[in-house]
């Protein structure tokens, strides 16, 4: 089902959640819906299955929504607000079909929600928002191509840079490394949170093949090993969005200060 989450972002929740961010806010990040973050809340503290799943009624759709055009009026139009959120957060018209299915009732055709994605999109582009973080809050972490290391025998080996920033002040942190091993990435984090003097609530970080098993935009497989370091620290760990940059535009720019120049070993 649509709103079945992975260990990795079910563990996100109750992390997120037991630092007191609200169901809204926590939805937000995770690109999912907050009635999902409800169940799932409601499943740590009650045990049983949550709504939506198999054996349980669907919600209510509001008056007038039961698949029916109503005069030529489009049967997406009471789910209006509820479809630019989704939009918002970066959904295809069919996740947002399948949200709709699944967590309101709604009982027309897949066409209907594409119909009127289209419109929106047409009419109400998405907006770019500047995000600002609280201190402490967030970190981004983002790797790159270094420029040589000159050796002490004269030899010159490439290296890959290891770069992280606070959100809040920009203060970063850069390290150069010869492989991008899961010991030698997690090695990095956790010199670095030596270096800031403490570990962010939330790590932002790209999607290295040995620390993101499958990236994916709604259900990211993580490392085991990344997600017992994360949960030592008490931290969570967000993958950016696949081939979408601007969800850790705070680092994006910084990797390149840190690759002009040959270091010497």
């Amino acid at each position: 089902m649509a709103n079945e989450l992975k260990m990795a972002k079910a563990q996100s929740i109750l992390t997120l959640h037991e630092r007191g961010w609200s169901n809204r806010r926590i939805a937000k990040e995770l690109g999912i819906h907050r009635d999902t973050v409800g169940r799932h809340l409601r499943l740590a503290r009650e045990g049983g299955p949550p709504e939506g799943s198999a054996g349980s009624k669907p919600a209510k759709a509001p008056p007038g929504s039961e698949g029916q055009s109503d005069g030529g009026r489009s049967a997406c139009a009471p789910f209006r607000q509820i479809i630019e959120a989704k939009r918002e957060q970066g959904l295809t018209a069919r996740r947002i079909y399948q949200d709709l299915v699944t967590e309101h009732g709604f009982a027309s055709k897949y066409h209907s929600v594409r119909r009127f994605v289209r419109i929106l999109e047409q009419t109400t582009p998405l907006p770019m928002r500047r995000m600002e973080c609280s201190p402490g809050e967030q970190v981004q972490v983002d790797l790159g191509t270094g420029a040589p290391i000159i050796q002490a025998d004269g030899r010159r080996r490439r290296c890959h840079v290891f770069r992280i920033v606070l959100s809040h002040s920009r203060k970063g942190y850069s390290e150069a490394i010869f492989r991008q091993t899961t010991d030698s990435l997690l090695q990095c984090l956790e010199n670095a949170f030596w270096h800031f003097g403490g570990v962010t609530k939330t790590v932002v970080i790209d999607n290295p093949k040995t620390l993101v098993k499958h990236p994916d935009w709604y259900d990211p497989q993580l490392n085991p090993r990344l997600q017992l370091f994360a949960e030592h620290y008490g931290t969570v760990i967000l993958p950016t969005k696949p081939y979408t940059p601007r969800h850790k535009g705070k680092i994006e720019k910084g990797i390149g200060y840190v690759k002009g120049n040959a270091l010497s070993d």
